[in-house]
């Protein structure tokens, strides 16, 4: 079985170009204001999904503002040659920040909206029924393996972005990323069947 977790599918947004970027590392205003309008959604998804099904609404929103926070913080430090994209750096505060709270405490369970995956089968009650379960198995998945299958399905980062996210290996991130598929496919009906 091949599986392909989407989640809310994201469109493949543009990074923020390089001028905006010079103008929000100088503490340009509205630059700053476009780069948090651009990466709020992704940043936002990220952390509901890691704190999934646990989390507050409200713990979500104030970890995604220490993340931008964070991000203003150093931005005037980012170097796009250096550090990749800024969506993975963004996405690699949010994830620590995310993993961080996981391991400091239990969040007490609250209303979040719920986060629902989609999977790659055929419309109808079947692919409802896969979706649900692939949402209950992603949510019981460790933080590590939720992480590193978030981070590469989900929001496309490549395998060396997310060791340098995680601050683990590549191999590390494959082995996880390997265990954490074998444990979505253990979970879900047709996982169990083939």
């Amino acid at each position: 079985m091949s599986l392909v977790v989407v989640a809310n599918p994201e469109p493949r947004r543009a990074e923020l170009d390089d001028v905006t970027l010079a103008r929000a590392q100088r503490g340009d205003e509205s630059a700053w204001r476009a780069l948090v309008e651009r990466y709020q959604r992704p940043v936002f998804a990220l952390l509901s999904r890691m704190l999934s099904p646990v989390a507050r609404r409200d713990l979500v929103e104030d970890l995604a503002q220490e993340t931008f926070l964070r991000a203003f913080r150093a931005l005037a430090s980012f170097d796009r040659a250096a550090s990749g994209r800024l969506s993975s750096w963004l996405l690699t505060i949010a994830t620590r920040l995310a993993l961080d709270e996981l391991r400091r405490r239990r969040v007490p369970a609250e209303a979040l909206q719920p986060v629902h995956f989609q999977a790659a089968a055929p419309a109808g009650p079947d692919r409802r029924l896969l979706a649900a379960g692939l949402t209950r198995a992603v949510e019981a998945l460790s933080p590590d393996h939720r992480a590193v299958i978030l981070l590469r399905e989900v929001h496309g980062l490549d395998y060396e972005e997310i060791a340098a996210a995680l601050a683990i290996s590549v191999g590390t991130v494959r082995s996880r990323l390997s265990r954490a598929r074998a444990e979505l496919r253990a979970a879900l009906p047709e996982g169990r069947d083939g």
